[in-house]
């Protein structure tokens, strides 16, 4: 990657290449988490990264790397607050995709719940904790996370699937 910020897209094909690449056994842990640290110097990078690695089948989040994690929590707060977003978005999409009755893709956002849990386990906890505590004073109408959870249009039993993400965090980390 160029030192100039990469476009959504471009970060959504370079993450793409390079799970594909190390599931593949082409590229180490530790080039792979280099590799992923130059998306993860912008929002845009690491959106995209993030699209790839939390959604495709591909186990990078499953079996994530040391040498990952090192990276991701060097990123800091902005990691923390995408993943922290999409644990809320993929949480409440799993109720929305239940009621309509697409158990694939209800898997689907409870694999992404499911990956974004472990992610934020393994972060720095009190910045962790301070993120999700005020993505839950956004459920109860309070602070700048309302306004993330009104523009999705979340209703009352998407809130509380979101809580209850939040609360599992929470009872994993000391």
């Amino acid at each position: 990657m160029s030192t100039r910020e990469p476009t959504f897209e471009e970060a959504i094909n370079a993450a793409r290449h390079w799970c594909n690449a190390w599931e593949g056994g082409e590229l180490s842990d530790e080039i792979l988490a280099d590799r992923v640290s130059e998306l993860l110097t912008s929002q845009t990078g690491a959106r995209g990264f993030f699209v790839i690695s939390l959604s495709s089948d591909c186990p990078l989040m499953d079996r994530l790397p040391e040498a990952l994690v090192l990276q991701l929590r060097r990123a800091g707060s902005l990691v923390i607050n995408l993943t922290v977003k999409n644990l809320a978005m993929s949480s409440a999409m799993a109720v929305h995709h239940k009621r309509h009755e697409n158990t694939n893709l209800k898997v689907k956002s409870e694999r992404v719940t499911a990956r974004c849990l472990e992610l934020l386990r393994l972060l720095e906890p009190n910045e962790v904790k301070s993120q999700l505590e005020k993505l839950l004073d956004g459920i109860k109408g309070d602070g700048g996370s309302v306004e993330f959870l009104r523009r999705w249009n979340y209703d009352n039993e998407q809130k509380q699937a979101i809580a209850s993400s939040i609360y599992e965090v929470a009872e994993s980390n000391p």
